[in-house]
């Protein structure tokens, strides 16, 4: 959880993610936003989102995130 919440500082220094927990509704990621955090989370995490995976249930919360990226490397 520690390294997913450092990407995301990175990408969005100014949002503070341990309170903020509605990502999508607050509009705290755009499109060109979230590619570059499928981008990271990808290379970060060595998981492929597809397509399919991008969806806002994946991406509401930090929570919901860091469940995605556990569901993806346990399908590895």
């Amino acid at each position: 959880m520690e390294s997913l919440i450092e990407i995301l500082k990175n990408l969005k220094p100014d949002v503070d993610f341990d309170e903020n927990t509605e990502l999508i509704k607050n509009k705290i990621f755009d499109s060109l936003g979230m590619i570059s955090l499928v981008a990271e989370l990808s290379d970060e995490f060595d998981v492929e989102i597809t397509a399919e995976e991008i969806v806002p249930e994946n991406f509401e919360t930090v929570k919901s995130i860091y469940n995605m990226i556990k569901r993806l490397e346990d399908e590895d």
